[in-house]
């Protein structure tokens, strides 16, 4: 009876002090990883202007200058210089994916979007648009051999290669009907992928804007312009419907840049002054410049390469990879990892001990989000939550995703390790005076916690990897960085190998602790638990 009353005591003496902070002494790090998660939605300065565009998309728009990968060029990127100046703001860019712009635009990540975004009916609906910027047609190239080519209707039978969502794919979508289905038209997001595969003998044309034909096709040897200028279509600055002030602003802005001489400038330096735009900026002068950018990305891009050049040009690679890539990677693996240990494990005492409703609710949850793709996930809560009114910053929204996700998968972890654990010991615990909570608390759940180390490190390693997704959510990570550097240096074999390194070295430390953590635990033949060690200080053996 002296032995039961005394248990009865601590068990009620540990209940009371449990009331007062019951889930920080269950997880810990629930409370750090939510205001770290928080803490990173920074305020936005009322004097910056953010700016929208993608990095990836390449010359002479927006690209990592290939001296610096650090730092992001390009003739848009001097064009919001001088218009924030003009504005008396300071021009902040803003990573997002290119046909995320508009979306990003109207949920708030940025104030205007600038990447050359066509000014369409359709996107007229969505947005507003500045007045033109400049102006360009589609330029059709070719092998360098081939002479059959000349213009659209000459690509009967053949297979082509353009940008998706562009003026030149809505052309060869009407040249495919008016040839009776007889055109391939192959869509790419990249720039240069399609003139590296029409180099590589996969096309036989690729129509494009005429900038992009201009740094990507007409310094090649082996392709070569053919035809005349295709169509005509308008670049314009993307501004959110009720931001009537902020369009004023910007279009007179643009107007003392053309009035001045600056924009034409901008043009010229980047080679890519053509007669539409002099149609445009009647009043600016002809005088001509020499295209500096032009010449140097060239020379840059297009270089023999030495091994030992080539090992430099690898070297300049790691500031980007490690200082802007992978510390992004590894902040949201790390905090979706801690909110998927921390919801998945309560998800699996939900579905083990909680009454009927919740746990169906916690079985459906795990169903759902393990039998739907990740990156349908990430659109939805970065895209479509905006539309009930909840806006997360990109970092927040693909940490929540990543935990999200993946706390049905240790969900099912913490089941079958708490199953495996035999019930007398639950049984035991409650035979003493414990509560179901304080038995599962510190009885049950930390041997479980013991059996799962080597699953739960599976799956961290699985979305460490799998973080590379929230690119698409205009996070610039480790593959985002990858992407950016592949598509200004045409070097997909040597950044890639040298971020696939990043990755496997990243993750080294992680499994090697958890091996270490499993073997210690293994071999540890102490009592591990608060409430056993207070059992054999009265005197009781556990079960």
């Amino acid at each position: 009876m002296n032995l039961v009353r005394k248990i009865t005591e601590q068990t009620e003496r540990t209940e009371k002090d449990e009331s007062r902070i019951p889930f920080i002494q269950l997880f810990p790090f629930v409370p750090l990883s939510l205001l770290l998660i928080f803490l990173l939605a920074f305020p936005v300065k009322a004097q910056d202007l953010r700016w929208g565009g993608d990095a990836e998309g390449g010359a002479p728009y927006l690209l990592p200058d290939p001296k610096n990968p650090r730092r992001i060029i390009g003739f848009e990127i001097d064009l919001m210089d001088a218009l924030g100046k003009q504005l008396k703001r300071k021009s902040v860019f803003v990573q997002n994916q290119w046909d995320g712009l508009i979306p990003g635009l109207q949920r708030g990540s940025y104030e205007l979007a600038v990447n050359g975004i066509e000014i369409t009916d359709d996107r007229k609906e969505q947005v507003n648009f500045s007045i033109p910027y400049y102006v360009c047609g589609e330029q059709l190239s070719v092998r360098a051999t081939e002479n059959s080519i000349n213009s659209i209707a000459d690509l009967k039978g053949k297979i082509v290669g353009t940008l998706k969502f562009s003026l030149a794919h809505r052309l060869l979508e009407q040249a495919k009907k008016d040839f009776g289905g007889a055109l391939e038209i192959r869509s790419y997001e990249n720039q240069n992928n399609p003139y590296d595969d029409l180099t590589n003998g996969r096309l036989q044309a690729v129509l494009m804007d005429w900038p992009i034909a201009v740094y990507y096709s007409k310094p090649n040897p082996k392709l070569k312009f053919t035809g005349p200028i295709i169509g005509e279509m308008q670049y314009g600055i993307a501004v959110r419907k009720d931001d009537a002030e902020l369009l004023k602003q910007v279009n007179e802005a643009l107007l003392a840049l053309i009035r001045s001489g600056e924009l034409r400038a901008i043009y010229d330096k980047w080679g890519i002054w053509n007669e539409e735009t002099e149609k445009l900026f009647a009043k600016l002068s002809q005088t001509e410049q020499k295209s500096d950018a032009l010449n140097e990305f060239t020379q840059t891009v297009s270089a023999k390469l030495t091994w030992r050049e080539r090992v430099k040009r690898y070297w300049g690679y790691l500031p980007a990879l490690l200082f802007v890539g992978a510390p992004m990677t590894l902040l949201i693996s790390v905090l979706g990892m801690a909110l998927a240990i921390t919801y998945g494990l309560l998800l699996a005492l939900a579905q083990l001990y909680a009454p009927k409703p919740l746990s169906w609710l916690a079985r459906a949850y795990v169903e759902l989000f393990r039998g739907t793709p990740l990156l349908i996930q990430l659109y939805l809560i970065f895209y479509g939550l905006p539309n009930i009114g909840i806006r997360l910053s990109p970092i927040v929204a693909a940490v929540v995703g990543l935990g999200m996700n993946y706390a049905a998968y240790e969900a099912e972890n913490y089941r079958a390790g708490i199953q495996a654990i035999p019930r007398g010991q639950m049984e035991a615990a409650l035979s003493l005076g414990m509560t179901r909570w304080q038995s599962l608390r510190h009885i049950i759940v930390p041997q479980a916690m013991r059996l799962v180390i080597p699953p739960v490190t599976n799956d961290f390693i699985a979305l460490f990897k799998d973080s590379s997704i929230v690119s698409v959510i205009t996070m610039v990570e480790l593959t985002k960085v990858y992407g950016q550097l592949a598509a200004t240096y045409y070097d997909y074999i040597g950044a890639g190998i040298l971020t696939a390194a990043i990755y496997f070295l990243m993750g080294l430390p992680f499994v090697r602790l958890a091996r270490w953590a499993e073997a210690r635990l293994a071999t540890d033949k102490r009592v591990v638990t608060t409430s056993k060690k207070r059992w054999l200080s009265v005197g009781a053996k556990p079960a």
